[in-house]
This record gives structure tokens, sequence and C-alpha cells, in this order.
């Protein structure tokens, strides 16, 4: 955690995202350990499991099976953990959905506990497949079994062709189809919302395909290491950041907001979350437009860090949009390090006003 004082670390990336500002540490090659002297192995990537799932359709964006060893994960917890420990290099979860908003077990995972850092993003399409055992009909669908954020995602559509079904929560969309397919005589439900991809993986019965309330539905998906070196600057990324407000103080949200509006930095999102200790305390989920190595990212990092009592950085990475932020006069990088020259000519002894 980056408390007033202390400078974080930047996140260590695979060989695609060559790292910038931060050196690298003895054992990162191509964003992996090193297991013996001169011996490089295959890096280890968590995600959100089983096979099938919306989460691997992000990772295999990113490697293969054939350039990675891929470890599915019961849950998202689990996941990034395995970084954390060093049982993985990389983890790859969901973090925003376009309907549904944050994925919360997400964004508290990665504000609390051991630094880690977000070095990518993937964005996946999202629409699903209703299926079932073979010899189940639609209209006898009483239990359906998905992921809560599917659910969601599909109520109107479920309202509208099986009025009165109930939800079964499961840890992903996939695990309810793997459940069908694994012969359990009494699996609690009849069917299972999940990808077309889970659906013929697992040998289903599809009922309903291109299920969905909103057909332009889009899940973000993120890379997350451990801390080590930066992605280079691509002129279209994103900065994230958890941040605390100071406790009872009148303006503290405006204050905090106002580091990036003095700076021209946008925030694509911003969600708060219960700091968890006692009512009434929130931190703050945030996505910023732009890079740390960029001097107004930079300079409302300063500002942030005189104002709140906690600012954890969680990443500066590549957009997956690749959309450039629109950068206002006053705030380029030359504009910043034009006016330290000035001050420092003032500093110096030189006469003069800020335009000469």
């Amino acid at each position: 955690m980056a408390r007033r004082g202390r400078r974080p670390a930047g996140p260590r990336g695979a060989d695609r995202l060559r790292g910038v500002d931060a050196e690298p540490r003895p054992d990162d090659v191509a964003g992996t350990a090193r297991p013996d002297e001169g011996q490089e192995r295959r890096p280890r990537y968590a995600y959100l499991g089983p096979e099938g799932t919306f989460t691997q359709a992000a990772l295999l964006q990113v490697t293969s099976a054939e350039e990675a060893d891929l470890e599915p994960c019961t849950d998202v917890v689990t996941a990034l953990e395995r970084v954390r420990s060093g049982e993985a290099d990389l983890a790859v979860v969901p973090i925003e959905n376009s309907v549904e908003g944050g994925v919360n077990v997400t964004l508290d995972t990665l504000s609390t506990g051991a630094p880690l850092v977000i070095v990518g993003e993937m964005l996946v399409p999202i629409t699903f497949t209703l299926c079932a055992r073979p010899g189940m009909t639609l209209e006898r669908v009483r239990r359906i079994s998905t992921h809560p954020h599917a659910w969601a995602q599909c109520r109107r559509w479920i309202t509208e062709h099986l009025d009165g079904a109930v939800h079964v929560p499961a840890t992903s969309t996939a695990a309810a189809a793997a459940l069908l397919a694994s012969g359990e005589p009494e699996p609690g439900f009849d069917a299972a919302l999940c990808s077309d991809l889970s659906a013929r993986q697992y040998g289903l019965e599809v009922l309903a395909a291109g299920v969905a309330d909103n057909p332009h539905a889009v899940t973000r998906f993120i890379l997350v290491s451990r801390p080590g070196r930066l992605p280079e600057p691509t002129g279209a990324d994103k900065t994230t950041l958890m941040v605390h407000l100071a406790d009872n103080e009148a303006g503290a949200l405006l204050n905090m907001l106002e580091q990036f509006a003095t700076r021209g930095v946008n925030l694509s999102r911003i969600e708060s979350r219960p700091i968890g200790d006692s009512l009434g305390r929130y931190s703050f989920s945030i996505d910023a437009e732009g890079h740390v190595a960029e001097e107004r990212v930079q300079a409302t990092l300063i500002g942030l860090h005189r104002v709140c009592p906690t600012v954890r950085f969680l990443g500066s990475y590549p957009r997956a949009d690749g959309q450039r932020p629109h950068v206002r006069p006053g705030t380029y990088d030359a504009d910043f390090r034009a006016a330290r020259e000035w001050v420092g000519s003032l500093l110096s002894g030189a006469p003069g006003a800020a335009g000469d």
C-alpha cells in the first residue's frame, strides 16, 4: 500500500509489455521468475475458471496454451492470491461490466493485502447461451445456475421467456455448465446460462442462444502481476488507483477530485467501496486517463499524496480500445516542464515573468 511518504512500486509485466521507469528484478524473465540459473520456464497464468468462461476468452487474447501454463481457479480471490504467493506469474480476472458496473470482489482484493498491479486490459462482448442436459426442454426449466453478473444481464429475457425461474448462483458462467456435464444426478438446477464456448465444450444441449437484455454488453478484464516494471506509455493508457478520503473533513471528496480536474486528467471510472472497518468509511476505486510517466498524471498523484491519507497505485497500462485522451492546453508534458524551468530560474535569481 502506498501511504503518505512512500512511493509505490510499478508492475512487473509480460514480455509484450516492456517496462519503463523501474529496474527489473534479477528473477524477471518475460514477466516470470527463473527457476534455475540459465533455464527459462513458461509463464503461469491463473484465471477465473473452469475452462469455457468469458475470462478464458479474455486470457486467450494475450497468450495461449502453447505459450504458457494456464491454470483455471474456482474464484477471483484464488486467482489473485496465486499471483501474490508466487504460484502464478499473472492472473486474468473481470473488473467491470458495461451493465452491472464494477466487479466488487476484484476491486476489494486488489485494494487490500500485498500489492498487485494491472499491466493490461482486455474487452470481451457478452452474450449467453441457455443450455441443459439432453432431454430437458425450455418449458420445463425452473432453476437456472450462472454467475450473478450474468443473471443480472439476462433478467428481462428470463422474465419474458421463463417467468418464475429462479437463480442458483455459481462461481462462474462455466461452473454450472461443468456441473451439468459431470453427471451429478442432482445438480440442484435445470439449466445453465453460460458462453457458447462452454455449451459446446461440455457437450450440452442449447435451449436458447443469444440470451441478453443488452446485445451490446461488454465485460472488461485485467491482466494482473506482482509489482515490478511499468508498461511503456502508448498515448492511450489508463492509471488505476484506490484512494481513501480524510475522515470527517467537509469537502474531502471535492478536494480529491480537484487534484484530477486542475491537472486536466479525466476519469473514466470512479466507484466507492466500503473500507470495512466501520460504517460510513469509503474508499474510491478510480480509472484515470493517462500514464504515470506523463507529467499531468504525476502531478495528480503528488496532489493526491498530499491531501489523501492513503493512495494505492494499481498500475498504468494500455487501454484496450486504444482511445487517446483529450489533453487540454496547459496540461501537456512540455507545459509542466516549462513551468518548472521558470520556477527554477526564479530560484537561481534570474529576473523574468512567465511567458518571457
